[in-house]
């Protein structure tokens, strides 16, 4: 099934839980860690014309439901779409009881719903991926359908100080995990302020597994510079109840991240996370970088994100010599830039007193500048990107120029995988050269303090994978299906997903040529599946295959790939 584009409807309808700063959520029950996306945009623009779809004499009929306890929905916009043509639709009006029915040709189609309150959504949909309904096929039931939307979640609370009042203009920050890429992440989701009452509020959010954090600063902190060193006047005595900082605070009171309280939002939920601001006396940082260098710049991590930290003060005072103030305790990231322009290695530090900071374990980072060539003929994308992507799944993107070079200006000594690709097509890097010689496969080691000069080779994605996934003999949807490179560990870019039609077909795009397994799991869409030890307990019973270098455009699986319990 293609991906389904998101939108969103209004406020959200459904239960209120208030959930106590501090507290374990004990109220709410467990939740679905899917990602409900929001449905196919219904008001479309461009130069095509939106047609009706003909009358046919196959029905595609069933019941809308909220997600949340499976009652009908009234009056929703349910809408069919024809998957060869998208610009061919058909709409109607659910009735009191939530039925809703459609009588077409013999096709594939998208099925969508949408009702105000609720998140757009497509039949049986997971992460971008849903399940298309057949007709003309017998034996298969499309005129019991049901379509579950889920109702639109709030999350909303106040910050309040250390005097129980609010804090205005707090920083708030929403962190959600997910599982798009294959792998568990928690990445930042959306940001808001706090109002004069020091009230935020987030909507609309689909059903997931969230985090909150607040940034602020104490209304009434001042902090002096303590250090005169190269100046001629004495330092500012200022009363040391004034000389404090907020560190940065998570739902649950927590100041690091790994310590944060999750938030699982269901459908219809109204959740109220209060966040308690504590201060802690200020730090005073020295910092001395070379003659003529920039300031350092400072980044603390939140999950799988590493943020600037804003709300301090940083002054010169004396060449080369700068003081940081208004810093929390905590751990940190440290740049230092050098003469060359250029910054150092980050360097982590865990920063428990003020003085002098010591960096001298920074090591240089270096340059790369790598050259792209498409292998085969053809031509380079305009908004082709490089991206570099650490161990950690930290990802440097740096778009490729004219000529075909990407610029990567600082990059910090280890091991990378280069990745390549664009907004319209997929790319998977085949080989790279530099002066120690040329490596098959797209992993490079950069040293410290390097020049590097490396030349891309890159393979198109060209090459699409049908087929049927079954059990027993009968099509099984709403499935995922997943090709997984032989070489899973290294070859991250060549992964492939789908989600089985009604008719248990699939059709897994842009598919570099190599070998493959291609496997079907029923329920798997919160699985990691990106991950080489999560597949291999699939790979058995999987579907292997070569897509070569000569491959056709379109390769068809004669036989069914086997549908597998999670």
């Amino acid at each position: 099934m293609r991906a389904v584009f998101p939108t969103v409807c209004a406020s959200g309808e459904g239960s209120s839980v208030r959930l106590g700063a501090g507290g374990r959520l004990a109220a709410i029950a467990c939740c679905r860690v899917a990602l409900l996306c929001s449905w196919f945009l219904l008001s479309r623009t461009g130069s095509a014309e939106v047609t009706q779809i003909p009358s046919g004499p196959h029905r595609i009929a069933g019941t809308v439901v909220n997600a949340k306890g499976g009652n009908p929905l009234a009056r929703c916009r349910v809408t069919v779409t024809d998957e060869k043509n998208r610009d061919s639709v058909k709409s109607v009006i659910s009735g009191d009881d939530g039925r809703f029915e459609f009588h077409v040709p013999a096709g594939k189609y998208t099925l969508g719903g949408a009702k105000r309150g609720f998140i757009g959504g497509s039949y049986n949909q997971h992460d971008q991926f849903s399940t298309a309904i057949v007709t003309g096929v017998a034996d298969l039931d499309t005129e019991n359908l049901v379509l579950r939307l889920g109702a639109n979640a709030v999350l909303t609370g106040h910050v309040l100080d250390e005097f129980g009042e609010p804090v205005r203009d707090a920083q708030i920050s929403v962190y959600r995990e997910e599982h798009q890429s294959g792998v568990s992440r928690t990445s930042l989701y959306r940001g808001t302020s706090t109002d004069d009452q020091g009230r935020w509020e987030v909507t609309p959010l689909d059903e997931g597994t969230y985090f909150v954090s607040a940034k602020a600063s104490p209304w009434y902190a001042v902090h002096p510079t303590t250090s005169s060193e190269g100046g001629a006047s004495a330092p500012v005595q200022v009363d040391a109840s004034l000389d404090v900082a907020y560190p940065i605070t998570y739902y649950g009171d927590a100041t690091e991240a790994e310590d944060a309280t999750p938030i699982p939002v269901r459908g219809g939920d109204r959740l109220e996370a209060d966040i308690h601001m504590n201060p802690v006396p200020a730090l005073h940082l020295i910092l001395r970088v070379a003659a003529g260098s920039s300031f350092p710049v400072l980044y603390r991590t939140a999950f799988n994100d590493t943020e600037q930290l804003e709300g301090h003060s940083i002054q010169s005072v004396a060449p080369g010599v700068y003081e940081l103030s208004g810093i929390a305790a905590g751990r940190y990231m440290v740049k230092m830039p050098e003469t060359n322009g250029h910054t150092s290695e980050p360097v982590e530090v865990n920063v428990n007193g003020g003085g002098e900071l010591d960096v001298s374990s920074g090591k240089a980072t270096s340059q790369i500048k790598a050259t792209t060539q498409l292998a085969g003929a053809g031509s380079l994308p305009e908004d082709l990107q490089i991206s570099l992507r650490s161990s950690k799944g930290r990802t440097i993107r740096v778009q490729v120029d004219a000529k075909g070079d990407a610029n990567f200006p600082d990059v910090a000594a280890g091991k990378y995988d280069i990745l390549a690709g664009s907004s319209t097509q997929r790319f998977s890097v085949v080989r790279v050269a530099s002066e120690a010689g040329t490596i098959s496969g797209h992993t490079v080691t950069v040293p410290v303090g390097a020049s590097l000069t490396l030349a891309l080779s890159i393979a198109e994605g060209s090459v699409s994978v049908d087929g049927f996934a079954k059990r027993e003999g009968k099509p099984v949807g709403g499935a995922m299906i997943v090709l997984v490179p032989k070489n899973a560990e290294g070859d991250y870019d060549r992964f492939r997903r789908d989600e089985s039609d009604l008719d248990g077909s699939f059709l897994l795009k842009d598919v570099i040529p190599g070998s493959y397994t291609v496997i079907a799991i029923e329920n798997g869409w919160d699985l990691e599946w990106a991950e080489p030890a999560v597949v291999a307990q699939y790979l058995k019973r999987g579907q292997t295959i070569e897509v070569g270098n000569g491959a056709k455009a379109a390769m068809h699986l004669a036989d069914a790939v086997e549908v597998q319990a999670k």
